[in-house]
């Protein structure tokens, strides 16, 4: 039978020293319940601990560290996002093959690729280096120039066990991954991967062939692991990327519980686009990309940073004032809600117009300006509290403050808790913005 938190606290050390992570080992217990830690992460766990909790501790799919910032793949504990949310987000890389000429101008492209979207900066989070004839000392020394020019972990993709082990060593202690093509002995690769300090993908076409790897693999020490379905069709990838996550999470078959990767390269720019959405929306932990192509990566990021989003935690900005241009004690005052999406909007129309203006954004919880004020928490006696917490009428001389339209009717209560102030009602939508600023505000 599971246990909750409360029982399994009663079981680890009671030091809350925080080396796990957690701040409390009742903290950490709760996660252990929930199936997002591993009791091995505790230094302390006793051996009555670990044979008490044991493989029921891990969250049903493994989660893999790669690079050396943190990022993990796996360690999901649902289907479906609106249950509770996905966490660890897809790792999208793009692919190198060693024979190519060009490959210092591709690795800088990858490293300088920034896409900044509602506040979050996007990047590229791995790079795969393929062998492809290459000779051998080409591509470790391509591997190794991957990760000193990117500062990325490295997919080492080869079939040949040597080259393996030398690029393995060239980027030792990197977190990269091992992915090795074709018919390998994986005894002999599991030991590479263990001695350099990387991940390993296990490769294979049937669920029988990989369920047996997964667990001989495991059963020796080493479950750093991470599976490559060797599906043949979009249609076939998308099938067994469902039935693994729900054989780990509903079934709790632990040999399939492993985040997975993809090399995706179906020789149409179009079909790699859609094949990758498919990772991306269906458990992918790894999508690989053919080449750099900044249009194809703006669709997929866009698309992994809506999946992955939080849907019950709105995307909020900091509630603070925030600065368009370069605005004076004369310039107009706007206010707006700290949702992201309504504050990028608002603030790119204001500076479309060409002014320099001050924009307050109280704390609303990250709701649009209807939901906030339906919720209490966007009328005048908020916002008017909130100006005087962050003191504007120091900041500014200007007296005059425009609200969003939609909330019109606060315009009185906002005045009444303002003495001195004049508000004034701005437009319904954020792309009238610029007409309204150049009919009444510059007249005023």
């Amino acid at each position: 039978m599971a246990l909750n938190g409360l029982q399994i606290q009663k079981i680890l050390p009671k030091t809350n020293c925080k080396e796990c992570g957690s701040n409390t080992c009742l903290a950490f217990a709760m996660k252990l319940a929930a199936k997002k830690a591993n009791l091995s992460e505790c230094p302390y766990a006793s051996e009555e601990a670990k044979a008490l909790l044991g493989a029921d501790s891990e969250p049903p799919v493994v989660g893999v560290r790669i690079g050396t910032t943190g990022v993990k793949i796996g360690e999901e504990t649902v289907l479906y996002r609106h249950e509770k949310t996905f966490v660890n987000q897809t790792v999208i890389a793009v692919n190198i093959n060693a024979s190519t000429e060009n490959c210092l101008d591709v690795l800088n492209d990858i490293k300088n690729y920034r896409l900044e979207r509602v506040g979050e900066v996007l990047t590229i989070g791995a790079v795969s280096v393929t062998q492809s004839g290459a000779e051998l000392e080409k591509f470790v020394e391509i591997v190794s120039n991957a990760h000193k020019v990117t500062g990325l972990p490295v997919i080492i993709h080869s079939g040949n066990v040597e080259a393996l082990e030398k690029a393995a060593w060239a980027v030792k202690g990197s977190n990269s991954i091992i992915a090795p093509e074709g018919n390998v002995d994986y005894s002999q690769i599991v030991k590479i991967a263990s001695e350099n300090d990387h991940s390993l993908v296990i490769s294979g076409v049937e669920f029988d062939e990989i369920y047996a790897l997964t667990e001989k693999i495991k059963l020796e020490g080493f479950n750093n692991l991470i599976i490559n379905f060797n599906a043949q069709s979009l249609a076939e990838s998308f099938q067994v990327n469902s039935i693994a996550r729900r054989a780990a999470l509903k079934d709790g078959v632990k040999a399939l519980g492993y985040p997975t990767l993809k090399f995706i390269d179906s020789g149409n720019e179009m079909m790699d686009t859609v094949d990758a959405i498919s990772e991306i929306n269906k458990y992918g932990g790894i999508v690989v990309l053919p080449s750099f192509d900044p249009a194809q990566l703006v669709v997929l990021m866009t698309l992994r940073l809506n999946i992955y989003t939080d849907p019950q935690k709105p995307i909020q900005v900091e509630p603070k004032v925030y600065q368009i241009g370069e605005p004076d004690r004369n310039s107009p005052v706007f206010v707006t809600t700290n949702f992201s999406l309504t504050y990028f909007i608002v603030s790119g129309e204001i500076e479309n117009s060409g002014i320099s203006a001050w924009l307050v954004i109280p704390e609303c919880e990250g709701m649009s300006v209807l939901t906030a004020w339906a919720a209490g928490k966007f009328n005048g006696s908020h916002i008017a509290k909130f100006i005087k917490e962050i003191d504007l009428n120091s900041m500014v001389d200007t007296r005059m403050i425009t609200i969003p339209g939609y909330v019109a009717q606060i315009s009185g209560e906002l005045e009444e808790n303002l003495p001195g102030w004049t508000v004034s009602v701005g437009p319904q939508e954020a792309a009238d913005l610029e007409s309204y600023i150049n009919t009444v505000l510059r007249k005023k």
